[in-house]
């Protein structure tokens, strides 16, 4: 029987190579979603050109009736989801750098896709993640929502702040602890995967990793055996300081 998993956000940079390397894997059935459902079953083609068990799914994260649409879809159609990954995210640069000019509509746009949208993502499709033999469900964070390293200056990333964005972080790494607590006692392994400076739109063209490299940390996260962590911020294999 083939695993199901879902990423949000999957039409294109990590959440596409992620649906891609998922696929690969060969016993998992993957649903690619996006918020505009063109750009995700374009999407879905590139990779089911490559002979890969992927399709798309419209899915906005910022949209309560959107969500629930999918999640009655997913159950209706498969009846459990063994792989939830929340890829979807923003970065809003809507303001000076500093934070204390930061208008308090980036505050709220980021924080809309990047902590709540995530958090009904996994308040909606939960139930079904728990139907699943050995649910998983990553949640894609940064280096950036480290506080640890944000508030040293000895790190390397302690001159780059990006208020809006590395707090929606910070909130989701918190999150992770809270959920991850909260299913300590199932099979459900919650986990927040950093997946470095990607190539991406986000990114930049200037970043030092692929794409395929900043797949990885989510790819491994969502196969993780019985033994695996949880409530861990994880990059490559390694722990970060929350």
């Amino acid at each position: 029987m083939n695993k199901i998993a879902l990423i949000t956000g999957a039409n294109k940079g990590i959440g596409l190579e992620t649906a891609r390397q998922l696929a690969r894997v060969g016993d998992i059935h993957v649903i690619l979603t996006a918020r505009d459902p063109a750009k995700g079953a374009a999407a879905a083609r590139t990779l089911t050109d490559e002979g890969l068990d992927v399709e798309s799914l419209g899915l906005d994260v910022t949209d309560a009736a959107s969500i629930a649409a999918a999640a009655r879809s997913i159950e209706q159609r498969f009846g459990r989801l063994d792989i939830l990954v929340n890829n979807a995210g923003i970065s809003v640069r809507a303001g000076p750098a500093r934070v204390s000019a930061e208008p308090l509509e980036a505050w709220r746009r980021t924080f809309d896709t990047n902590l709540f949208g995530l958090i009904a993502v996994t308040q909606a499709f939960l139930p079904l993640i728990k139907k699943a033999p050995a649910g998983r469900i990553v949640n894609l964070s940064s280096i950036l929502g480290s506080i640890t390293l944000q508030a040293d200056p000895k790190s390397p990333i302690y001159n780059y702040k990006l208020a809006t964005y590395d707090v929606s972080k910070s909130a989701v790494n918190a999150w992770t602890v809270h959920l991850a607590y909260e299913l300590r006692d199932t099979p459900i392994k919650v986990n927040a995967a950093h997946p470095g400076h990607v190539k991406t739109d986000m990114g930049g063209d200037n970043a030092p990793l692929e794409v395929s490299e900043g797949a990885k940390t989510s790819v491994a996260l969502a196969l993780l055996g019985p033994d695996g962590p949880s409530g861990a911020f994880i990059h490559l294999g390694r722990p970060l300081p929350w």
